[in-house]
């Protein structure tokens, strides 16, 4: 088994992150109207003699409007650009609706199913994507030329400029596989911490890089580094949210006994701010740097400085 084929399948099979794909990179207008909130991977019972799992490949239904569609996902390592993935495509897909067919007797239509292929390897893409460009045009066939095309999302095609500007699980994993670059791989994932709501794939992303680093694709360090910034970035956002929670119940006895509002907007900007502080002194004393403290808590640099030394004596 391909360690990477198979990290791959187990990431993209995350909902956010296949949600994610689709609507970053998949530049079709009904992908706006799917409900990814249905979307779940191919139950292997579905699958009978025609239609074989492989580790490369994967196929999620989902709901849009009232209809089932089907998103067929065929993830490319292949160092040498396969001429023929028109083809290959074009027979995993007929194999499905064979499958489909035999388990659904009553079928009047078959659904409709839209085929990625996923491309992460170094050369640049030159296979056909039509089906028809593979085929001899000696004699015309007119209509009756087999009509086929899928739909190429190869990583190295993006820059890491425009990569940098789309800021998701997905965008940040391109950038890893064609622009590797550990330090702003560390900016990302801190980021992605900041603003992903599903820290499950966050982390999934994350053991995607720890597997590779145990199979020896990336340096071990590269993974340490990466791990140390997630798990720190975990640990502070906890204490943060546990020191604003405690001034902010504070905050509010306070303001209740008083009974005046002004005094109670003003108490509340301290406790956030002081709620700040204490989180950021339990970062330095973690060992980490002035600048990702500034980052973190939104606090300058220079009022951090004085502010620890003033409270801890921690900053020299």
């Amino acid at each position: 088994m391909n360690i990477h084929d198979s990290g791959y399948k187990k990431l993209f099979s995350n909902q956010t992150i296949f949600r994610q794909l689709l609507e970053t990179f998949v530049n079709q207008e009904w992908v706006n109207q799917l409900d990814f909130s249905t979307g779940e991977t191919l139950d292997k019972s579905f699958i009978s003699q025609h239609y074989r799992e492989t580790e490369s490949d994967l196929i999620y239904k989902v709901q849009l409007l009232n209809h089932e569609v089907y998103i067929y996902i065929l993830i490319e390592f292949q160092s040498t650009v396969d001429p023929f993935m028109a083809l290959r495509v074009l027979n995993y897909i007929t194999n499905f609706y064979m499958d489909y067919i035999a388990n659904h007797k009553q079928v009047k239509k078959l659904p409709a199913v839209f085929p990625i292929v996923l491309y992460n390897g170094e050369d640049r893409w030159t296979a056909p994507i039509n089906l028809s460009d593979l085929i001899e045009q000696t004699p015309s066939l007119g209509t009756f030329t087999l009509a086929f095309r899928y739909f190429l999302i190869a990583e190295n095609q993006y820059s890491q400029q425009a990569l940098l500007k789309i800021r998701n699980i997905v965008s940040t994993l391109f950038l890893a596989e064609s622009h590797y670059d550990v330090d702003v791989l560390e900016t990302e994932l801190l980021n992605l911490f900041s603003s992903e709501t599903d820290k499950g794939a966050v982390s999934l992303f994350l053991n995607w890089f720890k597997q590779l680093a145990l199979h020896g694709r990336i340096a071990t360090e590269d993974y340490e580094s990466l791990e140390t910034i997630y798990r720190n970035e975990e640990e502070v956002r906890t204490m943060l949210i546990t020191a604003l929670e405690k001034e902010k119940q504070q905050i509010y006895h306070n303001g209740h006994l008083e009974g005046k509002r002004e005094g109670h907007l003003e108490g509340k900007r301290e406790g956030h701010f002081e709620g700040k502080i204490e989180a950021a002194q339990a970062m330095f004393a973690k060992g980490m740097e002035i600048e990702l403290i500034a980052e973190i808590t939104n606090l300058p640099e220079a009022q951090l400085k004085t502010l620890l030394s003033i409270k801890g004596k921690l900053y020299q």
